[in-house]
């Protein structure tokens, strides 16, 4: 009988195990083994902003859109000089005189002598109703202020046709023009009269400037064949433009060259 031991008996065959290899695909890649993970720095806390100091919320952009066009401002219920003449638009230049040239709109150019008499009021009398009162000169209108009223009318029309643009704006650049800025006043010395230059307040400017334009428009129309109307609106329209040929321009040249040789 033989003895069988675990020593003698022969060895079973040993399958070969075949090693598996992965699929092979483009687009998966070898596993990579993974790193240790580290603990996360921690993170200091930032202040938050203030209300004030925090940034405003994007607002969208507006689309760009046409100009709306411009229309122009419109005063309503206001009266025009005569029923025809507006005084919108009307404009003092001459930053010294706009507080005492009057272009307040009216419509009659009458205030039933309200500042009469009293001083440093006729700045806010009308400059047209000046220019009407200022015509009453010499013993032929004297006090006829109906007369005048429609010779200034009248004067009005024909600068109308004459220059196209409006009277009123014309006669503010009459009474501009032909304001003086000096003048000559006399001074005694022990006795003895001497002239001396001085500078001409605005309120003053003015009244000479109505007073020398309605002399000169009197003073042209004596024998002339014009009528008075066409003289007066001959005269406003010269002194608007600076023409030496208009009597109160020439007045006031001569007036500032007596000052200028008085200083």
């Amino acid at each position: 009988m033989v003895d069988v031991t675990p020593e003698s008996q022969p060895a079973e065959p040993v399958a070969e195990k075949k090693e598996e290899k992965a699929p092979e695909h483009p687009a998966v890649l070898p596993a990579t083994p993974a790193e240790p993970m580290l603990p996360a720095a921690p993170v200091a806390a930032q202040p938050a902003l203030p209300a004030e100091k925090a940034a405003p919320p994007a607002r969208p952009e507006p689309t760009e859109a046409a100009p709306a066009p411009a229309v122009p401002e419109k005063r309503f219920n206001m009266p025009l000089l005569f029923g025809r003449y507006s005084f919108d638009g009307i404009t003092v230049k001459d930053l010294g005189l706009k507080r005492y040239i009057n272009i307040t709109p009216i419509a009659i150019p009458h205030t039933n002598a309200k500042y009469a008499n009293k001083p440093f009021s006729k700045q806010k009398v009308n400059i047209v109703e000046r220019i009407i009162n200022g015509m009453m000169r010499t013993e032929h209108a004297t006090g006829e202020k109906a007369r005048t009223y429609r010779m200034v009318q009248n004067a009005f029309k024909i600068i109308e046709e004459k220059t196209k643009q409006n009277p009123i704006q014309v006669l503010v650049d009459a009474v501009e023009k032909v304001s003086i800025r000096e003048e000559v006043t006399r001074l005694k010395y022990g006795g003895i009269s001497v002239p001396k230059a001085v500078d001409c307040s605005s309120y003053r400017r003015v009244n000479i400037a109505v007073k020398n334009i309605c002399q000169g428009v009197i003073k042209v129309s004596r024998g002339n064949k014009k009528r008075i109307e066409m003289c007066l609106a001959d005269e406003l329209i010269m002194a608007a433009r600076g023409d030496v040929n208009s009597h109160s321009m020439a007045k006031k040249g001569e007036i500032e060259r007596v000052a200028a040789s008085a200083r």
